[in-house]
């Protein structure tokens, strides 16, 4: 009967640990990038955006999905650890588009405390 109560304690303090745990969290050094005026001559430009996962558990990016064919995220697909920080490149191709302003966005998805984050790029396409 002893071991049952002891047994029964253990199970409910380990419990206890493990909701006591903040869940995995992200958080962004900056949301939104400016590319400035670029040519269309030379219409791809890159950026980098950088994160740390300020939780205690695991973090997984689930998806990264850009608004449009024209802009590729690319992104850390192993966990990153608590206080690890991980980073997702983002590319826009304006090959074909218009010259002019555009503004595009991409959305994060996560294990995390908060599951969804949008980024932004934009920028000016010159002739």
């Amino acid at each position: 009967m002893k071991k049952m109560i002891l047994m029964a304690l253990m199970l409910v303090c380990g419990m206890a640990t493990m909701m006591a745990q903040k869940p995995a969290e992200i958080k962004f050094e900056k949301l939104t990038h400016n590319f400035g005026t670029f040519s269309e001559k030379n219409p791809k430009v890159t950026c980098t955006f950088s994160y740390t996962n300020v939780g205690e558990k695991p973090l997984v990016i689930n998806q990264a999905i850009a608004s449009c064919g024209c802009t590729v995220p690319e992104y850390t697909k192993t966990p990153i650890q608590p206080s690890g920080k991980g980073t997702i490149k983002v590319t826009y191709n304006g090959e074909g588009k218009f010259p002019g302003h555009f503004k595009k966005t991409i959305t994060i998805r996560t294990n995390g405390a908060i599951e969804m984050t949008r980024l932004y790029i934009e920028g000016d396409m010159t002739e």
